[in-house]
């Protein structure tokens, strides 16, 4: 392959491994089976084989330090030293236990008193730090803590070693850095009220000192990843960045800065973007592409311009001639020293390789193209600039090629389910009464006590339930064998919720492989993967639904499960089902249609859905939209248009059933604040949030709000392997009712779930349950 001329850059690529190499590690290390150095060893392994696939692809701006064990905003709060109080960390490098405490909390250990106590150094016996999304993707990051007065250390040498890692290997790499702005704005003061943006002065040096050692390793870039540039940001930020990088320029003059910002344009941060003095700006032009004219008239004469071009968050073949139509002018004002081409953003958001699908449809295998060929993209791209079109010609007709063939495919275009979207009116997204009638009569069907206690739907994903999916798709288990293993984890499962006292019972959706993947499978206009996997958070990882054309459900999805689990109890089962906007946000949406339109069709056919199980005999359905409000716009000026769309969407699915019907719904970690009015516009008769991690924080919102309708505050949070005791459920429940009337609260998990073992749901539910008994005892007394 000729080496291009115009440097290609990828920003980071996916850490987990193209077969979740990363994710067997870790839960074998969590699982005291290898050691630390073992660990270590395997992260190394695939830190070497991403560099060798960049480099053999051809990217020439190859990153380092992207790769992390758990989550790259962790990895800065080590950096860093920002490790709160409550891990037990007296200074120096951060230990690796700590850095795990931090991520997924710990039980601690019990002594003969009975206690459980904290181990010093371990950060054991503490929660695990706040968790939300970044941005408005579905990756997941561990969220600073800041208190007044804070100090910072350079407490890890991480990217310094990776640099040198990558070094000793042969390939000389740009060392990814979250920005000092960015990692102060996505943190939060703990306990007290002040801008995290007034310890800036205490976190550059700390900062410098990291530059300092990158160039004196041997960098000559850096990426500063600075994704807060695509927010509405106040003067104080814009200060702030002024201040950083300035001070950057003047201590570590000799390493040049590509200010990197992706998710969305710089819109109103332009001007301050192109005055700080760095070497290199990069732009987001998939998610932003009219920014490109305004910024290249003003762009200073020596100032680097990286053209994200190549979308990192979706996965279809691009349109090369159409991307070289719109950057060759730039290349020409600018030269080929002071142009990249790159992605839009990290790869991290992108499956690994489409040849590792060996069963897709041929013609959406065609489509489609992962981080390899993403990154192959970038390659020819960077060819045709610095050689010329014709050195790539075959590339360049393949790549139309393919685009002119999804574009008429009639696998893509259903004119049925098009007539029915448009003829969606108003009412269809009204229910019959308002929320006040509606609750007198769920209330005398149900006979429910004060504090009603349920889980979120899915239980424990055991080994022996994913041994029994995998031998079944595999063939070696027949389909009767398969349905009678399902049915008795069910009946199992039913009995004892029964048991241990839940007012409200879940089947438990040991027939679904994952909440979104389960309905696609189901409906039409979807695909699957089989190794497409991306990082949720930590050792989490999902295969996100492949949306590739107009989507219908030819038949029902989930009756007889709820059917046959209603059989087994006289108590209130509740219908799961997952919202359309969550099925959307979750999945690779197709891009030749608005995302609202998609969303609409997904919409009627979970109406659908929703009407079966009615007429089954579900009086209680619970749509999840955990999702809602990742899909939020960055810029707030653009967040009315996507809240009028996404709430009309999941009314659309809840508002055909009769008022005695309780439609429930489920939202995930999230600021709900500011969008509490949407959340009041969406009519849910219960809604189910995370709260724990936050100590009710996230309560504030629907307080203030004076939200009507009944809540269910997480008290037990599922992300982590500790088992909450009854006195901590019961604070919760009492900070609860500081905030909410009693008669709105209901008492269950933060989550499902699904991704935590036997050992650790059945006394935490035991302990949720008493924890009611207690809370409504005190109702009483």
């Amino acid at each position: 392959m000729s080496s291009s001329i115009v440097s290609i850059a990828t920003l980071g690529a996916p850490r987990i491994g193209p077969r979740r190499e990363l994710k067997a590690a870790l839960e074998s290390f969590w699982a005291g089976k290898i050691d630390e150095a073992a660990l270590r060893e395997a992260a190394a392994g695939l830190r070497a084989a991403n560099w060798a696939r960049q480099k053999g692809l051809g990217i020439t701006e190859i990153p380092s330090n992207d790769f992390s064990l758990y989550d790259h905003v962790l990895d800065t709060s080590a950096m860093l030293g920002a490790v709160p109080s409550a891990y037990d960390w007296s200074g120096g490098p951060v230990p690796l236990a700590t850095y795990f405490a931090m991520a997924r909390g710990s039980q601690g250990h019990t002594h003969h008193d009975g206690c459980t106590h904290a181990h010093a150094g371990s950060g054991q016996g503490v929660p695990a730090l706040e968790m939300t999304k970044w941005f408005d993707t579905n990756y997941h990051y561990m969220v600073p803590e800041f208190r007044r007065g804070q100090d910072f250390t350079n407490a890890s040498t991480k990217a310094v070693d990776e640099l040198r890692e990558a070094a000793a290997l042969g390939y000389a790499t740009r060392p990814v850095l979250l920005g000092p702005v960015s990692f102060l704005r996505l943190g939060k003061a703990k306990n007290d009220d002040f801008d995290p943006l007034s310890l800036l002065p205490g976190l550059l040096p700390v900062y410098t000192d990291v530059l300092r050692r990158l160039a004196a390793s041997g960098a000559r870039w850096v990426q500063m990843d600075e994704p807060c540039l695509s927010l509405d940001l106040p003067d104080a930020a814009l200060q702030a960045l002024r201040d950083a990088y300035g001070m950057f320029a003047r201590v570590v003059p000799q390493l040049n800065v590509m200010l990197t910002s992706y998710f969305g344009g710089l819109g109103d941060n332009a001007a301050t973007a192109l005055s700080l003095p760095v070497a290199g700006l990069h732009l987001d032009l998939v998610r932003a592409p009219d920014q490109l004219e305004p910024i290249l008239s003003r762009a200073p004469r020596g100032l680097v311009l990286s053209l994200g071009v190549i979308d990192g968050r979706n996965v279809w073949r691009s349109d090369l001639p159409a991307i070289l139509d719109r950057i060759e002018p730039v290349l020409s004002k600018r030269g080929t020293d002071h142009v990249q081409v790159a992605a839009s953003c990290s790869l991290l958001h992108v499956p690994s390789d489409v040849e590792l699908e060996t069963g897709l449809d041929p013609d959406l295998k065609s489509w489609l193209a992962f981080a390899a060929q993403k990154m192959d993209e970038l390659t020819i791209l960077g060819r045709a600039l610095g050689e010329g079109r014709d050195a790539v010609r075959d590339e360049l007709a393949a790549a139309a090629g393919v685009i002119a063939a999804r574009r008429a495919s009639p696998k893509v275009n259903d004119a049925a389910v098009q007539r029915r979207a448009d003829a969606v009116t108003g009412d269809m997204a009204r229910r019959r009464s308002a929320f006040v009638q509606r609750r007198d009569l769920q209330r005398e069907h149900f006979g429910l006590p004060a504090f009603p206690t349920t889980t979120i739907g899915s239980f424990p994903q055991t080994a022996e339930v994913r041994k029994a999916r995998s031998a079944h798709g595999k063939g070696q288990m027949s389909d009767a064998e398969y349905d009678g293993f399902l049915r008795e984890a069910t009946a199992q499962t039913v009995r004892w919720q029964e048991e241990i006292g839940l007012d409200v019972l879940v089947h438990g959706e040991f027939e679904r492989n994952d909440m979104v993947q389960y309905f696609g499978e189901q409906l039409a206009g979807f695909a699957f993967t089989k190794a497409g996997w991306v990082q949720s958070y930590g050792s989490r990882c999902v295969r996100p639904p492949i949306i590739f054309g107009d989507v219908s459900r030819p038949a029902p999805m989930t009756v007889e499960w709820w059917r046959y689990a209603q059989s087994h109890t006289e108590r209130p089962m509740k219908g799961m089902l997952t919202g359309p906007v969550t099925i959307l946000n979750w999945s690779f949406v197709r891009d030749d249609l608005p995302r609202a339109a998609v969303c609409r069709q997904i919409a009627l056919a979970v109406r659908d859905e929703v009407a079966d199980l009615e007429v089954a005999g579900a009086r209680m359905i619970q749509i999840d939209e955990a999702a809602l409000r990742e899909g939020l716009p960055l810029r707030r000026s653009d967040w009315q248009h996507y809240l009028d769309w996404a709430v009309e969407c999941f009314r659309l699915t809840a508002s055909g059933v009769a008022d005695a019907t309780q439609i429930h719904t489920h939202m995930c970690y999230s600021e709900f604040n500011d969008i509490i009015a949407a959340i009041g516009a969406m009519d849910a008769d219960v809604i189910s949030i995370e709260t724990s991690r936050s100590k009710m924080e996230l309560l504030d919102a629907f307080t203030s709000y004076r939200y009507p309708n009944e809540i269910g505050p997480g008290v037990y949070d599922i992300h982590s392997p500790r088992i909450p005791d009854v006195a901590e459920m019961t604070d919760l429940l009492q900070r609860a009712r500081a905030k909410l009337g009693d008669d709105q609260i209901w008492v269950n998990p933060d989550c499902g779930l699904k991704t935590r073992g036997w050992a650790e749901v059945r006394p935490a539910l035991v302990n949720m349950v008493e924890a009611a008994r207690q809370t409504r005892a005190a109702l009483s007394a």
